[in-house]
């Protein structure tokens, strides 16, 4: 129920925590494979309702039609960019990190794997 900008800036630090947890080992499940619908599903089921209410509910006055207006936007935005941010937050991490592709790795998305030792 943020702007757009604002909303990614966040998605992308919950991404590369969850993501750096998987590539090092302390997480079973490589978060790029499911993170678009994940997203999907967070705003269709939870955020977009809470809004609703809110607005229904008038708890936040007239600022309660504009987080509603936000989060439809946002998942909007999602819905038509949430793959192409994905693969921004892969590239970006991937190159941070030092990570080496694993192509073909059993639960992998493509282009996506753990770190492997270098000695």
């Amino acid at each position: 129920m943020q702007h757009w900008y604002v909303f990614v800036k966040w998605n992308e630090r919950l991404f590369d925590e969850m993501y750096k947890a998987y590539l090092d080992g302390r997480a079973d499940i490589d978060p790029s494979v499911s993170w678009y619908k994940d997203e999907m599903g967070f705003f269709e089921y939870y955020v977009i309702l809470l809004a609703k209410k809110m607005e229904s509910c008038g708890v936040f006055g007239v600022s309660s039609a504009e987080y509603l207006d936000y989060a439809e936007t946002n998942s909007r935005e999602w819905e038509l960019m949430g793959q192409e941010v994905i693969a921004g937050y892969l590239h970006k991490y991937n190159t941070e990190y030092g990570t080496t592709l694993l192509e073909g790795s059993p639960g992998k998305k493509e282009g996506v794997g753990r770190r492997l030792s270098m000695s």
